[in-house]
């Protein structure tokens, strides 16, 4: 089932597509973090094969965004209880505001999602439990004019993948595999769980 590197490989863009896509995929919701040890829950919004780049949606208030800036270390791991494969995936993250992938990102997401950057940063504190969002925006969808103030907060997340680290975790024995970017190609190993 998974003897080479390149069925492998293929289940990892495989992976990764489904959780740009499907909801319920395990990868839907990875673990990202960044350089200075943080870690969180992100949503998988799209990923390029061809490229093997990812990218997620973030506030531009996140603090996440001024430790990632135009080029850092990000870090992604993902678990598919189900089919006990584990992916933790290294590259390089950037974060976008104003330009045409960030604005076509914006675009394709419902009023309902953008009204998630209409509130206080993220972080900002609060005498009572909040949803941060403005009082009368809590619970509605947003026309279009009401949301036009949120595209100021909205940034993506982009990850250019460098290195791969594949786990099969199976009862007969478990299978690991790693892979390192050498220009466009994977070079692939195999390592001890």
């Amino acid at each position: 089932m998974f003897e080479t590197f390149d069925s492998i490989l293929s289940d990892i863009a495989r992976r990764l597509s489904l959780g740009a896509s499907e909801r319920d995929c395990a990868l839907h919701t990875p673990v990202i973090a960044t350089a200075d040890a943080d870690a969180r829950v992100m949503v998988l919004r799209a990923f390029d094969a061809e490229r093997w780049t990812l990218r997620l949606h973030t506030d531009a208030r996140s603090p996440k965004c001024a430790v990632i800036g135009s080029g850092a270390p990000v870090g992604l791991l993902g678990y598919d209880r189900e089919a006990k494969v584990q992916l933790r995936l290294r590259g390089t993250g950037r974060i976008e505001t104003d330009t045409p992938l960030a604005d076509a990102a914006w675009e394709e997401s419902t009023n309902f999602a953008k009204r998630c950057y209409l509130g206080e940063g993220p972080g900002a504190a609060s005498d009572a439990p909040t949803s941060g969002l403005p009082v009368w925006a809590d619970g509605i969808n947003p026309s279009d004019e009401q949301i036009m103030p949120a595209r100021a907060n909205f940034a993506i997340l982009l990850i250019e993948l460098e290195q791969l680290d594949w786990f099969y975790l199976a009862n007969s024995g478990h299978i690991r595999a790693q892979f390192a970017r050498v220009g466009d190609d994977w070079e692939g190993r195999w390592v001890a769980p």
